[in-house]
């Protein structure tokens, strides 16, 4: 998954600031050695001096200078590394000292990305989801069937295997899921599931509670000049590769609601952008509160999830209460 421009500067400006780190980190143990390990510099400027006259050897048909340079360094190198031990130094004190030694702080390992980099990805992505506390607890490690019974058993499995093709085939098959059906049945729960399987394959995921979203189109439509941080994450709804709405029906439903909701269902269609909503409203509920467009939209283009059952956050209550 290509990082955006801005995703992919910002891990860039953290390892360019290791590097910075490492070179003044550098800087302060060499001013020190050259202030307490008396004639530690003086060989630091033997080292320039013998390459120099060393070179000059070789252009002038000495084929053994370089042999000899070796040789030469070599001694020196000893001789610095006994006035560290000596001054109480270890050996590599003035050997560089990388985060990731394998890349060297650089993020790449012969032009591919280091596990490092790929961490920072990961990371990265984790804190510009939204959900990055929920995912501790909403995953699949942590699922049970154990609240379900009979058809609503039956229907969460299958919205659990659902989940599960999704990912599968998220990077070869463009789908959407819409998960709907009564309180508290597992709908935030399995969106939850599925952003973190998706963040930790390196893909980029938003989430947003439905007020939240349009909180967020209100500001950018009547304040479109505001501040930088609220344009990418306006520009990350579209292109973000899984953005989820979580609630829909819970914001206040108006004209501009719906335009704005059918703008950015279509465009990350259009663009086969994925997206994962999930609603407490009925179907029927769904087209009597936004327009045909939409309905036509979700129910065309979304494979449709029902949960039913009892509402599992309440039972869990009950159970902590009795506690």
């Amino acid at each position: 998954m290509p990082l955006t421009n801005t995703q992919y500067d910002i891990i860039l400006r953290d390892y360019e600031n290791r590097q910075l780190h490492n070179r003044h980190e550098l800087e302060r143990k060499t001013a020190y050695v050259y202030d307490h390990v008396p004639g530690y510099r003086e060989l630091e400027e033997q080292i320039a001096s013998i390459s120099v006259s060393q070179g000059k050897k070789y252009l002038s048909g000495d084929e053994g200078a370089m042999e000899e340079l070796k040789g030469m360094l070599s001694e020196i190198s000893g001789k610095k590394t006994r006035l560290l031990s000596e001054a109480g130094l270890p050996e590599n004190y003035l050997s560089p000292a990388y985060t990731c030694p394998d890349c060297q702080d650089t993020g790449y390992i012969d032009g591919q990305k280091c596990h490092c980099f790929k961490q920072a990805m990961i990371t990265l992505l984790y804190e510009q989801s939204n959900i990055q506390e929920m995912l501790q607890n909403d995953n699949f490690q942590s699922l049970s069937y154990e609240y379900y019974e009979e058809e609503d058993l039956s229907r969460f499995k299958n919205a659990v295997m659902t989940c599960q093709n999704f990912i599968k085939n998220f990077n070869s098959d463009y789908h959407n899921l819409f998960f709907y059906g009564t309180v508290g049945t597992g709908k935030t729960f399995l969106s939850n599931c599925v952003a973190k399987e998706l963040i930790e394959s390196g893909h980029s995921v938003i989430y947003f509670s439905a007020a939240g979203l349009f909180d967020l189109l209100s500001r950018y439509s009547f304040d479109y000049k505001g501040k930088e941080d609220e344009r990418e994450r306006y520009a990350d709804l579209y292109q973000c590769d899984l953005l989820i709405i979580d609630d829909l029906g819970t914001e206040l439903t108006n004209q501009f609601v719906a335009s704005r909701l059918f703008s950015l269902l279509n465009e990350r269609h259009m663009g086969k952008k994925a997206t994962v909503i999930s609603t407490n409203l009925s179907l029927e509920e769904l087209r009597n509160r936004y327009s045909d467009r939409i309905f036509s939209r979700i129910t065309s283009h979304y494979e449709l999830c029902k949960l039913t059952g009892p509402d599992i956050r309440m039972y869990k209550k009950r159970l902590l209460n009795r506690k």
